[in-house]
């Protein structure tokens, strides 16, 4: 570019600022018009309720409102019966009124709404005994969300119940650990519940995000990747404060550096009682020429993130800690290297960023997969329809008995005697890509409550479309006598597991479960469950994931390709290495809306006094290293309804999966489909069994491959260590013998 183009460039610049000022000038007016004219809607709405034939469907038809929001605008056009409104009101009455002294006679449970049992045609399937669970402990990553906890929920929430059972009939109750789950609460402090932030809304973003400097470092070899050249390093003690230097002096102005092999921080780890905290006082190596980055901008964090394996160190220079920062973190983030060179790393990042523009033009790879995926749904917002303004944030009370009620990926170890002390084979299926196919369709817009009343008063046909359209439901659940398979739904316990999926005939639990798992439990093809419907949300359908799923997919399309036609075997590593980051994207990104009580961590001198509500992470003679639970943010990304019902699809197709051609069914998938006693072990998006399945691979997002296959007998797994040393060897074992052994 010459001067003459780059004078007329700026020009082009300030035309385009004033036009941007004159449009937002617009939105604004209209904004405040449409303000205008929904306060006069509220106001005629109000205004209707005083005639005695008003319904509040008609009226919601014609102001085109939810049935719900007119009658929170006019109580008087509630339609509910007067009789279930008089029995509500006594059993409000009743529970405040002191309790009786108990009597020892049988006492009947409350009325519920049981789901109806919906059928289809059921395949032969054999039967033999299930198996006990025990799930594998979670993972943290940072601005993730991938952690699997039992967030705590908003103050408004409050514990189910306790429902005493029927003496006469005793049934097993699943031991579950005292933990509880929140239900919807009644009154003024329900209305939260249907609601939305205010003022918080996910809009298409007006900027375009700046690409930062980076290079790619083999911290065990020495060897800096930056631009086209490689470089040998002398990196000495290999901490932080010298990496810097070293790195800095060849590659100036480097803003990131991705650690492809070597992880520094785990040097001297024999040292600490855990890997945490070697890797904390790693980051938090004194440096003279280096301190701590406080961060600022719109996508700089502050201070370092203690992770075991993928930690996040920000660091500035001494001298001027407001000149800039530089980041070292880990390749592992986006892929497992998987002994790939730092030149196939930095072409994998090259290969990625080209695959992404080519669906998004504005198109910068970000510091953390999750933070990517995030930005590129933003561009996503739709520009004109319904939420042409962007997609409303859900209020912090629903998003707190969201993330405190919607588990991730389901992970459980299926003990002997459920399973055979000596297993004939270990097999591993993966599903391929899997997250990518249930975006299609999502939850948008407020929740409208479904209580046990309102939904026993359905006919069967609006019963079975509210259980399959985006919902979440509240559910007590009982596990049908002869049942000898796997379980369907999680049952929520303490500690790290957090659920747990139990499969004892006659055992009863409550719980919460998205539409598709609660769906699953009543129509699968071996035996219907009994489901009891406490209550629920239930969202309108829409598609706010379906573009950024559809231009994923397409880009893993394209690199999946490559990585199998291109004639250079460096690139088709960095090929299959990029399309995994694609996979991270849309993992990660998904993780991302969850938007779960973020962790903060920080450093405080020795001897200072510490912020409230911290956890020590680690100490050394120089600073103590913290971290504590900072709430859920005003985040207008967080959208846990969308993460939750992504992953409780996702739960479900672990059992069943319907493979499609057009719009007819032609086959099956999933561990409901393997004979009982065969299934060792869920793990996310993957299934162990005992022995091969007929499902076919079509290279399609969802599909189950064949990743695995351990030739036995072999002794059953007692533990998640056990069962993923077992892996490795039964995928170097098909690598070695191919799929036909």
């Amino acid at each position: 570019m010459d001067r003459k183009s780059y004078t007329a460039e700026l020009a082009g610049l300030r035309e385009l600022r004033t036009e941007i000022t004159a449009a937002e000038k617009t939105v604004a007016t209209a904004q405040k018009e449409l303000d205008k004219l929904t306060a006069q809607r509220a106001r005629r709405v109000a205004g209707l309720a005083g005639y005695e034939g008003a319904q509040a469907a008609a009226v919601a038809k014609a102001s085109g409102l939810s049935v719900g929001d007119v009658v929170r605008i006019a109580p008087l056009l509630d339609p509910t019966p007067a009789a279930v409104r008089a029995a509500k009101t006594d059993d409000q009455t009743a529970a405040a009124a002191p309790a009786p002294a108990p009597v020892a006679e049988p006492v009947a449970e409350p009325a519920v709404a049981v789901a109806p049992v919906l059928t289809r045609p059921a395949p032969v399937v054999e039967q033999s005994a299930p198996a006990a669970p025990e799930t594998e402990a979670p993972t943290e990553v940072e601005d993730q969300a991938v952690a699997e906890q039992p967030a705590p929920a908003a103050a408004q929430v409050v514990p189910a119940a306790s429902v005493a059972p029927v003496a006469a009939t005793p049934r097993p109750v699943v031991e579950a650990g005292p933990r509880e789950l929140p239900t919807l609460p009644e009154g003024p402090a329900g209305a939260r519940f249907e609601a939305v932030t205010t003022g918080l809304v996910s809009k298409r973003p007006n900027f375009v995000q700046q690409a930062r400097a980076t290079v790619f470092l083999d911290v065990a070899a020495g060897t800096l990747a930056v631009r086209d050249q490689t470089v040998r390093l002398e990196l000495g003690a290999r901490t932080p404060g010298e990496i810097l230097d070293a790195v800095l002096a060849t590659a100036p102005g480097t803003e990131r550096i991705y650690i492809t092999a070597g992880a520094p921080w785990h040097d001297g780890a024999e040292r600490y009682s855990t890997l945490k905290d070697a890797v904390a006082a790693w980051l938090n190596t004194p440096s003279e020429r280096w301190t701590t980055a406080v961060g600022s901008g719109r996508d700089k964090l502050a201070g370092h993130f203690v992770h075991q394996r993928q930690p996040v160190g920000r660091y500035a220079p001494a001298a001027a800690p407001d000149s800039g920062s530089t980041e070292i973190r880990s390749m592992g983030e986006w892929f497992d290297p998987d002994g790939a060179d730092v030149v196939t790393c930095r072409q994998a990042f090259t290969l990625l960023w080209q695959a992404l523009r080519r669906h998004w033009d504005d198109a910068v790879l970000m510091g953390s997969p999750s933070q990517t995926g995030r930005d590129l749904w933003s561009r996503t917002v739709p520009t004109s329809g319904k939420w042409a303004g962007g997609f409303p944030v859900l209020s912090e009370e629903l998003r707190g008995l969201l993330h405190a009620t919607g588990g991730q990926g389901r992970t459980e170890l299926i003990l002997p005697p459920r399973v055979p002390e000596q297993l004939p084979a270990l097999v591993e299926y993966d599903r391929t890509f899997a997250y990518a196919k249930h975006l299609w369709k999502s939850p948008v817009g407020t929740p409208r409550r479904i209580t046990a009343a309102a939904f026993a008063a359905m006919t069967e046909a609006e019963q079975v479309k509210a259980l399959m359209s985006c919902s979440h439901w509240n559910v007590r659940v009982t596990v049908p006598q002869g049942w000898n398979h796997v379980g369907l739904l999680p049952a929520p316990v303490t500690g790290d597991r957090a659920w747990v999926y139990p499969s004892e005939p006659g055992a009863t639990f409550t719980t919460w479960a998205g539409g598709a798992e609660v769906h699953l439990a009543l129509s699968n093809h071996l035996m219907p469950w009994k489901v009891e419907i406490l209550g629920g949300l239930l969202f309108e359908d829409g598609k706010p994931l379906d573009e950024w799923g559809k231009r994923l997919k397409a880009a893993w399309a394209d690199l999946t390709n490559l990585s199998r036609i291109h004639a250079d075997e460096r690139q088709r590593q960095a090929a299959y290495l990029a399309s995994r980051a694609v996979r991270s994207v849309l993992l990660f990104g998904l993780g991302g809306f969850a938007q779960r009580p973020r962790l903060v961590s920080g450093t405080t001198p020795v001897g200072e006094a510490l912020p409230a509500g911290v956890e020590i992470l680690g100490q050394d003679g120089e600073v103590v290293t913290w971290q504590r639970q900072a709430g859920f943010s005003r985040d207008p990304y967080a959208h846990p309804e969308w993460a939750a019902y992504v992953w409780s699809g996702a739960r479900a197709a672990l059992l069943d999966m319907k493979y499609r051609q057009g719009k007819e069914v032609i086959g099956y998938a999933g561990a409901l489909h393997a004979r009982p006693g065969t299934v060792v072990y869920f793990g996310t998006d993957g299934i162990a069994l005992t022995e091969r399945q007929p499902w076919p691979y079509r290279g399609e997002p969802g599909d189950y491959l064949l990743k695995g296959h351990l030739t036995g007998p072999v002794e059953h797994p007692r533990s998640q260590e056990e069962y993923l040393k077992l892996r490795g060897l039964g995928r170097a074992e098909l690598a070695e013998k191919g799929t036909d052994q």
